[in-house]
């Protein structure tokens, strides 16, 4: 296939390209610099609505992933504005290109993410549930709104909602492995907040099968399919790692020290099942949180599926 990726070097990026020339698949990027170093590169300003449509013919695929680090930093009003615009502007551009090819991509697969169903508790959340609050639910439903400029056309348009992305190499289980290392890590509140999540071995796979799969469509949840408590998660990561897991950080402690996103990415309950993959036949190759962490801590490698 030619496959056109955005946020190529970021860490899913850097993966599902890796996995598609494993495959030969022939991966062009849409970078964000003046000129292009590479010929497999495309020049885009997503800002200043620079990018050549006629670059994009003839395109099998897209996968669209860029968009600003939602934990890099506290959410200052800047902060905010920079997560919501690098979503809204990019994913317009890249739709409104897309929907004015002569030959259009048959698919575009458009990431988004749990958030959008907000902290809802131990309310078990399929594709079907509604959108909840928050500002991250708010920039996840805006962020899908621009895909949906490409739903009356030829394209299939897939919204991936992704959980949390375990891996070593980034994300947010890269930042907490050296305090569980150290034996200092522990639950956050008390501990019974849902955490959606899946291995990102599992995430490059369901993105390939979405690609592949004619019948999928609209909302996916890209989650594993055993939602866990931190509580759940806390212990099943210090089991891995042979360490105790006895501290514990007090709610008013992360928000605190994180503020509005410490409430939001830390501190929400979002329980999420991924119901079209499975529906689908897709199979996981991590579908239990422990044995997902043990392969992600290990860095051991797998042959990927064809």
């Amino acid at each position: 296939m030619k496959v056109l990726v955005t946020g190529a070097s970021g860490l899913i990026g850097t993966a599902l390209v890796s996995h598609m020339a494993a495959h030969g698949d022939k991966v062009l990027r849409l970078v964000r610099r003046a000129q292009p170093n590479r010929p497999d590169e495309i020049v885009w300003d997503p800002a200043s609505r620079k990018l050549d449509g006629e670059q994009l013919e003839g395109m099998d695929a897209v996968v669209h992933l860029a968009g600003e680090n939602i934990a890099s930093g506290r959410w200052t009003a800047v902060r905010k504005r920079r997560i919501l615009e690098s979503r809204i502007e990019g994913t317009r551009l890249l739709a409104r290109r897309l929907a004015a090819l002569h030959k259009p991509p048959q698919v575009m697969i458009s990431a988004s993410g749990v958030a959008i169903y907000g902290d809802r508790g131990n309310e078990i959340l399929t594709e079907e549930s509604g959108s909840g609050s928050g500002f991250l639910a708010d920039v996840c439903r805006q962020w899908e709104r621009e895909a949906t400029a490409l739903d009356e056309g030829p394209v299939r348009l897939i919204l991936l909602r992704m959980g949390m992305i375990l891996s070593s190499e980034g994300g947010a289980l890269a930042r907490m492995l050296p305090p569980f290392r150290f034996g200092v890590g522990g639950r956050l509140g008390a501990g019974k907040q849902y955490m959606s999540w899946i291995a990102l071995d599992d995430l490059v796979d369901v993105i390939r099968f979405a690609i592949d799969s004619p019948s999928l469509h609209g909302a996916v949840n890209a989650v594993a399919p055993a939602p866990v408590t931190n509580q759940e998660f806390t212990r099943a990561l210090g089991n891995v790692l042979k360490r105790p897991t006895l501290f514990s950080v007090p709610s008013f402690a992360v928000r605190f020290l994180f503020g509005e996103m410490g409430q939001e990415l830390l501190l929400s309950s979002i329980r999420v099942v991924p119901g079209r993959l499975l529906a689908s036949g897709f199979r996981f190759r991590f579908p239990e949180i422990e044995a997902a962490l043990l392969h992600t801590t290990s860095k051991r490698s797998i042959e990927p599926l064809v």
